[in-house]
């Protein structure tokens, strides 16, 4: 699938969830960034996140706190290393693709909290990169 019909797909919600994983996510962030910027960019993400839950019948499980990570961290890897292709940037930082990452930085506990998924939560364990 391109990058726009991949978009195209997400943001109608005719994409299944069983075929949005942890590496769709990052591709829809680095899609977004890239075209949006970071802050409109971050924004599109977490609305289209949460806009896509709710059309899957999911909304109860949109995690804020996770959400902010991934786009705060991907926004991150692409200044230290600008990339052309989502699949570069992924070449570059292959830890991105570790979906426990989040939790060198949080604890289970908070992570995993209703605050945290309702809104962001700062670190409990290891702050995170300066923005």
């Amino acid at each position: 699938m391109t990058d726009d019909e991949f978009l195209q797909a997400f943001a109608t919600a005719t994409l299944a969830n069983e075929q949005f994983h942890h590496r769709d996510h990052l591709r829809l962030t680095w899609l977004l960034l890239h075209r949006l910027g970071t802050e409109a960019g971050g924004e599109a993400v977490a609305g289209g996140i949460r806009h896509f839950a709710a059309a899957h019948g999911h909304a109860p499980r949109y995690h804020e706190t996770m959400t902010r990570f991934w786009i705060r961290l991907t926004d991150h890897a692409m200044r230290a290393r600008p990339a052309a292709s989502f699949d570069q940037l992924i070449e570059a930082f292959p830890m991105l693709l570790d979906k426990n990452l989040p939790f060198r930085h949080w604890s289970r506990e908070t992570m995993m909290s209703e605050a945290a998924r309702r809104d962001f939560v700062d670190p409990d364990l290891l702050a995170l990169p300066a923005a």
